[in-house]
């Protein structure tokens, strides 16, 4: 079935960046007819729904990276946004600490990078006031982040979709609906489904774990790929929770590069415990035994792939061990709060997160998007892309207003 609509622009991908990204095209261009397409049934149902739920500060960012400048933006504009249109929400604030020597020179360049990036209010503090703040930490000395929050990023993203579909009626949405090819020959292109065919004038991609795959299909040459790693979560027994108040992060390993295991309390009142980061042989699987065929394939024949490997086994090897071990998995969390117990914690959910590789194994650090004839591909959005979403929308809307001379 073809629908005879011609949509000035169509948005592929129903998480966070697509739809704050229609969001803000809708908002500025009103009268723009605009189509977003979702393969899952429902917006938000992948790294956007299954993420830690932090408002990120911005405070590990490279000084002067979109990253750093989108991250602090957005953080602001998406806690406006939450406060206006009544999304879940609560700038709650965390605390950083360190838990051994070592740790302390990392602990004070990222408080000078804090510094740099203009986060509101952060302060060093003593072990003795991390723990007026958090009774239950270990700690020698910390930071404090008062402008860290958390939210319900499912309801910001389906609240913005709603938004976009209230300013122009004629705009629609397609769930469960997957891309299976663009094809951009003519004057108006046409994108095609596993249900139908649309006709627009534009495009803009916001894929997630399946950008570079998009990509691929809108014939735009890229040497970076997806590789997805899984995060396995374990929450507070109900029992335990007074011993979270707020957002635990340890001191980030520089070597390693994930922020480590770390305790947030979600809006719902609940804490989770993590994430642990393991290559996953499904880009969406989130069980630990998934499999896809096609992306191990994809990932095990990447030369940037083994050449991460070969840099990280150690860390590999360790977060695989606490994948499959709730004794391990506490042995991490003991070094921030040493009270627990194998009682106090029970199995959670787990999230993917797509890591943008080089073939050299190098982690594409920033944000990175690229336009091609009448496309914008969003080809990196690794966290904290959530928080910076709506800032992220502004710079796609801009690029959009130059690529594709939109008129108001």
């Amino acid at each position: 079935m073809a629908d005879k609509t011609v949509f000035d622009i169509t948005i592929i991908g129903g998480g966070i960046v697509g739809a704050a990204s229609m969001y803000q095209l809708q908002k500025k261009y009103p009268k723009l007819n605009l189509l977003l397409i979702e393969k899952e049934e429902h917006l938000a149902a992948h790294q956007t729904g299954n993420n830690s739920g932090v408002i990120h500060s911005g405070l590990y960012y490279k000084p002067g990276s979109k990253k750093a400048i989108n991250c602090v933006k957005g953080r602001k504009a998406l806690v406006k946004f939450s406060q206006e249109y009544g999304v879940d929400h609560e700038v709650c604030g965390k605390v950083v600490v360190a838990t051994d020597e070592s740790e302390l020179p990392h602990l004070e360049k990222i408080f000078k990078t804090g510094l740099e990036n203009e986060i509101e209010g952060i302060e060093k503090i003593t072990g003795d006031q991390v723990r007026e703040i958090e009774p239950e930490c270990a700690s020698i000395a910390g930071i404090r982040v008062p402008v860290t929050g958390i939210i319900d990023y499912r309801g910001a993203t389906e609240k913005m979709a709603e938004l976009t579909l209230a300013i122009n009626p004629k705009s629609q949405i397609k769930l469960a609906e997957e891309v299976l090819g663009v094809d951009q020959s003519s004057e108006i292109g046409l994108v095609k489904t596993n249900k139908a065919s649309y006709q627009s004038k534009h495009f803009v991609f916001c894929g997630g774990l399946q950008s570079d795959r998009l990509a691929k299909k809108d014939g735009v040459e890229t040497e970076t790929q997806i590789v997805g790693f899984r995060g396995d979560y374990y929450e507070l027994e109900d029992h335990a929770l007074h011993k979270v108040k707020h957002l635990i992060y340890p001191t980030p390993n520089p070597a390693f590069p994930f922020l480590g295991v770390h305790f947030t309390r979600m809006v719902d009142g609940n804490v989770e415990c993590g994430p642990n980061a393991v290559f996953t042989f499904k880009r969406e699987g989130y069980g630990k035994t998934d499999f896809d065929l096609k992306d191990t394939t994809d990932a095990l024949t990447f030369s940037g792939t083994w050449k991460l490997f070969a840099k990280h086994w150690r860390f590999g090897l360790d977060e695989y061990k606490r994948a499959f071990s709730k004794r391990l998995f506490l042995n991490r969390l003991n070094r921030l709060i040493p009270s627990l117990t194998m009682e106090d914690i029970r199995p959670g959910r787990s999230g993917v997160r797509a890591m943008a590789l080089g073939p050299d194994g190098e982690m594409i650090e920033d944000f990175e998007i690229e336009y091609s004839g009448n496309s914008i591909h969003v080809l990196n959005a690794p966290s904290p892309a959530a928080t910076a979403c709506l800032a992220i929308g502004e710079d796609i809307t801009e690029i959009a207003e130059k690529r594709f001379n939109l008129k108001a």
